[in-house]
């Protein structure tokens, strides 16, 4: 089949383009619109293009906290939009919403319907823009992670619905589930895992096997591992359970198609037709069949429908190219493949790589315009999903022209290797796969070396090794080894200063900083270390005339410098650290240590956008080997309640220094924050390995774990602490609490009691054996132990143990009168407090509770929880200041959906309607499992006459029972909207 004229075109094998439009290349995905994505510019319009950007990424950002300063028009604006949306008005939809964002930019409703507007009109990347900011304003995931994996998935970017935590299907609702579980499917399929594809379809279907869609994912994936057999049998049990749907019907159209039979496909795909006129893809495959079968005229009504429900369809324009090529026409063959390169060109490449119709499309357009550079990308994409097909032919030539005969051909990269050599090699080579992060490497190395012989330098490269894999307990024994065998070893005693300030250990810091000192006097370097001891230490006069004196030596040694700045912004001397860090990074502006100081400075001063920026900057200067601002910047949103960016960040560590200890449980911090359970228990596996036996550090490492839910992961890694310290009582009490969690209650009371033998004067074991009891029943029992915990060693946690078991027996009264007890004697304590002032109000004395709330708010004023139950106190005394109480605990938890939930009943109280229905429904959507939230939702929407949607939500929160408080006035109210 030839394409334009000699000299100007090359022929093209017939194959290629009569096969093109059958089936087997068209998998589902291939079945979405082109996304719309980057396009290729002028200068000038990139500058357009990048103001935009700007002006759109200060757009989302910017503003103030979340309904700080809302405005009724933007929830007019948004249920104008919804209205909009539900009608298909998309372009209506989308300019109300943004209206809406332009009033209030944190409106999560409005985020979550724009990504679904934007979606729909085939503009994937803001799509997922709009669905990843709801997500970090809080947003629950089941809301928008189908049309988020959809977002992703038309910009090419399978693998992330694979690998990223935010689209597991774990802890999805049902329906989700298997949306999603699909989804993940096809993603599987378009990278050539089959085995997985199908998995996720099984999966799919014990959840739900009652619907034509879970039948129908499986065609095209049987499709292309040519499993005809199986496909046939899915089609046809999909058409039993919907014998007219058009998709089904044009599946099995699909396979006729596939397998040579034309006419049993043509008459498919009239009937997918039949049932729905505006089905492209059967359109699309039916004019390919008439061009097969000799019928031009009847192919070009096809393509001119499909070019009218579809004007942007490359398909359309490449079926009119071979169209005209066939009556002879070159010059409207090569206009209708200049068209196809029109359409597709300025969409990215990434965005098509698992799309391989368009792939080979755009490849035989460009080649078939003798554009070969062009083509090439395309052929070698496609190539790489279809290693079989006859693309490959023009592709070698494509090669060959270049000339580029090598390119044709991919050559394995050589694994590094390591070398033996002598006890300065093997040290030297230590020291290269330390720099390249290879730790463990070298510690092997090492340990080898020592084996040979025991000399303080392979002590020191040892430990340092170690210190870099995370076990730093194990590099302690090896320093201390190295600088007691040999004190001229700095390096080793640096080492060790830096260790013993970790750990709180001044004095043993001290101590080898004037070992170190005696050798070197003059050394600014030791100077400067000496000064940091002795600030830990609580000696700042002497911290400072050590920081002074090491300036005074080397005028260059900013660290000092940094330091006097830290010793002022503990002083509170804002000012005078600010002008210090401000000198450091005007003669270095790359220094990371200052601006992780400019950072704490901004923060200490309240400016924390400041203090991102900082960190931000620290991150991109201090490049892959610097971890502290990547850890100080998880640590900073994890502050601040931002669980995505947090997430964001730790990702970011974990890419530079994936077997890092501290890394990896920041990972696992921000994973716990994120819901994500599976990641977190993944990466704390890691963890536990790297950890080795480090009994503190597997403590931590056992702690995270059953945050994770992982008890047994948890019990692996404490036992891992108790072979290294057998009587560690922080691992002895967790382990206690991993075996009750397993429900070992005989090996937990054992342990516990083992505890209260070794540590009588210790609360922790009778508070253990309390839990015990608890989880066996015996309510008398666990309050008795509980008793004794407080009366060995009161404090706060056994005081709210003691508490708690009583309200929980009705011994509400002498709980109460307990907690007075207490407070009287110990009046600072917040959390005895809050437990007393609960108490009153679930006994309905909310004159007391408010007065109770009042004594705690006048301590801590910002506690966002008293504020909201003190909001909540007065409402239910019909106390007009509970939207004030309401209002200030929003400031303080502006993702919190109980908080959000109580101002939007309090407003609603107050006849404010409209911002009742944007705050509950801002609030439903970061928790839709929560049944009052719904029921105030509901309560609102019927108010408003938004009926069917409120029964909606009224079904939701009655589905799982009458437990919750409101739940007969939710039923009441879903009696009349029968």
């Amino acid at each position: 089949m030839a394409i334009g004229g000699s000299g100007s075109s090359v022929a093209i094998d017939r194959r290629i383009g009569d096969s093109f439009f059958q089936p087997e290349l068209t998998m589902k995905l291939t079945r979405m619109p082109i996304p719309q994505g980057p396009r290729r510019r002028t200068s000038r319009s990139r500058s357009n293009a990048l103001k935009g950007v700007v002006v759109g990424a200060l757009w989302c950002l910017g503003g103030l906290s979340a309904h700080a300063a809302s405005d009724d028009r933007a929830a007019r604006f948004y249920e104008d939009a919804l209205s909009r949306y539900e009608r298909q008005d998309i372009d209506g939809a989308i300019i109300q919403l943004k209206n809406a964002l332009q009033i209030d930019k944190r409106m999560l409703p409005v985020q979550v319907l724009l990504g679904k507007a934007l979606l729909a009109k085939g503009e994937a990347v803001a799509a997922e823009v709009a669905l990843t900011e709801a997500l970090g304003l809080g947003v629950n995931r089941a809301e928008v992670v189908v049309p988020l994996a959809q977002a992703i998935v038309a910009q090419g970017k399978q693998p992330l619905i694979l690998e990223q935590p935010r689209f597991a299907v774990a802890g999805l609702p049902a329906g989700v589930q298997v949306q999603l579980l699909l989804l993940r499917s096809s993603a599987a399929s378009d990278l050539g895992d089959s085995r997985e594809a199908l998995k996720s379809i099984d999966q799919a279907r014990a959840i739900d096997a009652s619907t034509a869609e879970v039948w129908l994912a499986e065609v095209p994936v049987r499709i292309r591992t040519r499993q005809f057999r199986e496909a046939t049998a899915a089609v046809d049990k999909a058409l039993v359970i919907a014998p007219n749907s058009a998709e089904a019907l044009y599946q099995k159209g699909s396979l006729a198609h596939v397998l040579g039979d034309l006419r049993a496909a043509l008459a498919a795909y009239d009937r997918t037709l039949q049932r729905d006129a505006r089905h492209v893809e059967a359109r699309v495959a039916r004019a390919g069949l008439y061009i097969d079968l000799g019928q031009p005229a009847d192919a070009a009504k096809d393509v001119a429908e499909v070019q009218r429900l579809a004007p942007g369809e490359p398909r359309a324009a490449y079926l009119k190219a071979l169209l005209a090529e066939r009556a002879g026409n070159a010059a409207a063959a090569r206009s209708g493949l200049r068209e196809v390169t029109e359409l597709v060109d300025p969409v990215p490449i990434e965005f098509i790589r698992y799309r391989p119709q368009l792939l080979m499309l755009n490849g035989l357009a460009h080649f078939g315009l003798n554009e070969l550079g062009k083509a090439k990308p395309y052929l070698d994409a496609f190539q790489k999903v279809n290693g079989s097909s006859p693309v490959s032919k023009l592709l070698a030539r494509v090669y060959l022209a270049e000339p580029n005969a090598p390119r044709a051909i991919e050559l394995l990269e050589t694994y590094l290797r390591a070398q033996p050599g002598d006890a300065q090699a093997l040290t030297l080579l230590a020291a290269a796969h330390m720099a390249q992060g290879r730790h463990a490497k070298a510690t092997a190395l090492m340990q080898e070396a020592l084996r040979g012989r025991d000399a303080a330098e392979f002590h020191t490269a040892l430990g340092l090794s170690l210190l870099g894999g995370g076990r730093p307990g194990n590099a302690v024994v090896e320093l201390e080894s190295a600088f007691a065998k040999d004190p001229a070893q700095t390096q080793a005693g640096v080492a060790l200063v830096g260790l013993y300030l970790r750990n709180q250990q001044s004095a043993k810091a001290l101590a080898i900083c004037k070992i170190l000192l005696q050798r070197q006097p003059a050394n600014p370097g030791l100077l400067n270390l000496l000064g940091m001891a002795s600030a830990q230490g609580g000696d700042a006069a002497g911290a400072r005339a050590a920081f002074e004196q090491a300036i005074k030596l080397d005028d260059s040694l900013f660290q000092a410098r940094i330091n006097l700045a830290r010793l002022d912004i503990a002083a509170k001397a804002f000012d005078a650290a600010a002008a210090r860090l401000a000198a450091v990074l005007k003669a270095d502006e790359k220094n990371v240590e200052a601006m992780l100081e400019m950072a704490t400075l901004s923060e200490r001063r309240g400016q924390g956008a400041d203090a991102q920026r900082w960190l931000e900057k620290a991150v991109d200067t201090g490049g892959p080997r610097e971890l502290r601002p990547g850890f100080a910047l998880v640590d900073l949103h994890l502050r601040n309640g931002r669980a995505v960016p947090a997430l964001e960040a730790a990702k970011r560590l974990a890419s530079n220094a994936p077997e890092d200890l501290a890394v990896l449980l920041a990972l696992a911090r921000a994973q716990l924050v994120n819901a994500d359970a599976t990641g977190a228990r993944n990466t704390l596996t890691t963890a536990t390995r790297v950890a080795g036996f480090e009994a503190p550090v597997q403590v931590e490492i056992a702690s995270l774990q059953l945050a994770a839910g992982d008890p047994a992961g948890a019990s692996y890694s404490l036992d891992k602490a108790l072979s290294d310290r057998a009587d560690f009582l922080p691992a002895l009490a967790l382990m206690t609490d991993v075996e009750l969690r397993r429900g070992e209650t005989g090996k937990a009371e054992q342990r516990a009691r083992q505890i209260i033998l070794k540590h009588p004067k210790r609360a922790i074991g009778y508070s253990l054996l309390g839990d015990v009891s608890l989880a066996r029943g015996q309510a008398a029992a666990a309050l008795e132990a509980y008793r004794r915990a407080h009366q060995v060693e009161p404090s706060t946690d056994t005081m709210l143990r003691l508490l708690r078991t009583m309200f929980t027996q009705d011994a509400t009264k002498p709980a109460l009168q307990l907690a007075e007890q207490w407070i009287k004697a110990h009046p600072q304590d917040l959390a005895v407090r809050k437990a007393l002032a609960g108490g009153y109000a679930r006994t309905g004395n909310f004159s007391a509770a408010r007065a109770a709330y009042d004594s705690l708010l006048k301590l801590a004023p910002q506690d966002g929880e008293a504020l909201n139950n003190m909001a909540n106190v007065l409402l239910r005394s019909k106390d007009p200041a509970a939207l004030q109480y309401a209002e200030r605990a929003l400031a303080k938890n502006p993702t919190s959906p109980i908080v959000i939930d109580t101002l939007g009943w309090v407003v609603f109280q107050n006849g404010q309607s409209d911002r009742a229905l944007q705050l509950l429904r801002d609030a439903r959507l970061r928790d839709p499992g929560n049944p009052e939230i719904r029921f105030h939702l509901a309560a609102v929407l019927a108010h408003t006459g938004r009926k069917t949607e409120a029964r909606d939500e009224l079904e939701a929160a009655l589905k799982g029972g009458r437990g919750f408080e409101s739940a007969a006035e939710a039923e009441a109210l879903l009696g009349t909207l029968k």
